[in-house]
């Protein structure tokens, strides 16, 4: 998604409730405690009409800048050069410019009680951007510039191997694909050596985003985050870990299980069974997913699986056809089709003259219609899915492109990656029969259901702590917990706690590990992607409800279902216009949101797990 979060956007994005009664008004300035920026004093009283004056003037003003930072943005990701890193440093300052600007002027009318949906847009308003510069000459300008500098760097990142220099995607296709653990680690390490000229970047963006937050009434940028959840910031901490409470079982038992064959197949001097497993061992470069070692974790033998690689390879689909294939999801369920300069405008696959940032992202340029993917697509399973996630954010930009500019985001950050991920999850034998890509006869029978399960569950379970450890990390960068010096022993000792794994190899003193994700050096916030694995499962089953789905959740595929496609359209109309519980009650029916849609769907899988490792001595 585009790098410009809109103010109320940024900030409304990541509501989340979950003590309160989601039915009341959204609090006046002044029922906020631990979020709510400081008063200043005026000398003369402000009216309700200067506050409405205000918003429309605002609303007028981020709309222009968000459409020409948009299209600066889209130039810079996909030819990266000196011109276009600069055009997005100008971009990049004008905006915070604004954003603080902004801020204190929505300060203003904190005495004013106003009515719920004027509150709303100030307190998203007053929240600023996810990155605010400090009130004073040069720091919005030196903040662009850091920030415009770690994402170019990661975007051309390289390192030599063999003698040969490579980039990310080379890299990734080796640690996929190896089972040596020596090139595996000369690999793991080698991507790394991209990162330690960021730290003091990092940790220069980190004292000016925290002073810009302090001066917003805030103490320091992680509560600044943690604010648009509609809850006291710890309190948030809490609902986080009791979703990740909730789903930890699972992950455990997976865990115990890929760290025993793990050991069959490299033994205990690679793999030892009574510590954290090494991260480039998983198949993933940042051991978030674990895709890429199925084989050595297959439940049942011999049984009849699905390549979709295969399938789609002898198909004869190319990107075009992988994209027209997600959008065609989209539209058996009732939505319209893409427009046509979606195809003219997206990046589809990587050019072979220039730099670009490979990593998929969905665009909103206009706030209305264009609407734009950028991914160097490949023929594989994994990018098939990535398309249908991919797109899932368009369609729902396009769903609330009539609502206001404030709350043009999702309900929560975590639904706007929810929704094409729970797309993916109808991505079932049934739905490759339907779409011509496999053959009736070749469908498994329910003896290759584990399989299935276990090839999602080391994509999705295995993320989950993943998910929730990088915004971790941050905050506690933020509050200080750890200075720039214990920056990478921080996110280890993170990655250990939360993940179980642990570095190849001791790293160097400079070691800067989490800038070679890509979400860090980009400013990405990354509970989303936590919140959205949970809401993923919680979607599904709901839509699955919906279409009188009676068998197992993992076997039921909503394609084709137009009720389904219209319940869920209420809920992306609505955009950030209301709390997230109110959205997520209008598709599933309750306000809160729950891992336990999680649990069912892999319970056949958990059930194995457990006669798999009731011999075995498990954690770490």
């Amino acid at each position: 998604m585009k790098k410009y979060l809109l103010l109320a956007a940024a900030s409304s994005a990541l509501m989340m409730t979950a003590c309160q009664d989601t039915t009341t008004q959204v609090p006046t300035p002044q029922q906020h405690s631990q979020n709510t920026p400081t008063q200043d004093t005026q000398s003369t009283e402000p009216t309700i009409q200067e506050a409405k004056e205000f918003l429309e003037g605002a609303a007028i003003e981020l709309d222009n800048i968000s459409v020409r930072a948009a299209q600066i943005d889209w130039v810079n990701a996909n030819f990266i050069t000196e011109d276009t890193d600069a055009l997005a440093s100008m971009v990049g300052e004008e905006f915070g410019l604004m954003a603080t600007r902004f801020a204190n002027e929505a300060k203003r009318f904190n005495k004013l009680t106003l009515p719920a949906d004027m509150t709303r847009k100030l307190d998203g308003i007053k929240r600023g951007s996810n990155f605010p510069a400090p009130d004073k000459p040069g720091a919005a300008a030196e903040l662009a510039a850091i920030q415009t500098a770690l994402n170019s760097a990661y975007g051309k990142g390289k390192f030599k191997y063999k003698g040969k220099e490579i980039d990310l995607g080379e890299a990734s296709q080796i640690i996929a694909s190896s089972r040596d653990p020596e090139e595996l680690q000369a690999v793991w390490e080698g991507w790394r050596t991209i990162a330690p000229d960021m730290k003091n970047k990092y940790a220069r963006m980190v004292e000016i985003i925290n002073e810009g937050s302090v001066e917003l009434g805030f103490k320091d940028t992680g509560v600044l985050w943690r604010a648009g959840y509609d809850m006291p910031a710890d309190e948030f901490t809490k609902e986080a870990d009791r979703l990740w409470t909730q789903v930890k079982p699972l992950y455990d038992e997976l865990h115990c299980h890929v760290r025993a064959k793990l050991n069959e197949n490299y033994g205990d001097a690679v793999v030892p069974l009574d510590q954290p497993i090494r991260a480039d061992l998983l198949g993933n470069m940042w051991g978030q997913s674990w895709g890429n070692i199925y084989d050595l974790v297959e439940p049942v033998k011999n049984v009849k699986s699905i390549d979709e690689t295969a399938l789609l390879v002898n198909a004869k689909y190319d990107a075009i056809k992988m994209v027209k294939t997600g959008e065609a999801f989209f539209t058996s369920l009732g939505f319209e089709p893409l427009p046509e300069t979606f195809w003219k405008r997206s990046l589809f696959v990587k050019p072979k003259d220039r730099e670009v940032v490979c990593h998929a992202s969905a665009w909103d340029i206009d706030n209305q219609d264009d609407i734009r993917i950028k991914m160097c697509i490949k023929i594989d399973g994994e990018d098939f899915k990535t398309v249908h996630h991919e797109l899932g954010h368009n369609f729902y930009q396009r769903a609330y492109k009539q609502q206001p500019i404030f709350y043009k985001t999702g309900a929560n950050d975590g639904f706007h990656e929810a929704i094409g991920d729970m797309i993916g999850l109808s991505i079932t034998p049934e739905y490759l029969v339907k779409i011509g890509l496999l053959d009736p006869k070749d469908v498994p029978d329910s003896s290759a259901d584990l399989n299935l399960l276990m090839q999602q569950a080391l994509e999705k379970v295995a993320f989950l702590p993943f998910g929730l450890m990088v915004d971790k990390w941050r905050w506690n960068v933020f509050n200080g917990t750890y200075s720039p010096a214990e920056y990478n022993d921080g996110w280890w000792e993170l990655r250990e706690k939360y993940q179980g794994l642990k570095a190849p190899s001791s790293r160097p003193t400079n070691a800067f590990d989490p800038g070679a994700k890509y979400h860090i050096p980009g400013n990405t916030p990354y509970m989303r992607y936590f919140l959205a694995h949970i809401l993923q499962f919680q979607f599904h089953k709901a839509a699955c409800d919906i279409a009188g789905n009676t068998g197992p959740l993992h076997a039921c595929s909503i394609y084709g279902n137009k009720e389904v496609g219209t319940r869920f359209n209420a809920m992306m109309q609505m955009g950030a216009s209301r709390p997230w519980p109110e959205a997520l009650e209008v598709f599933t029916g309750t306000t809160k949101m729950d891992g336990s849609a999680i649990i069912e769907y892999f319970d056949p899988l958990m059930t194995y797990l457990k006669e798999e490792n009731k011999d075995r001595t498990c954690g770490w």
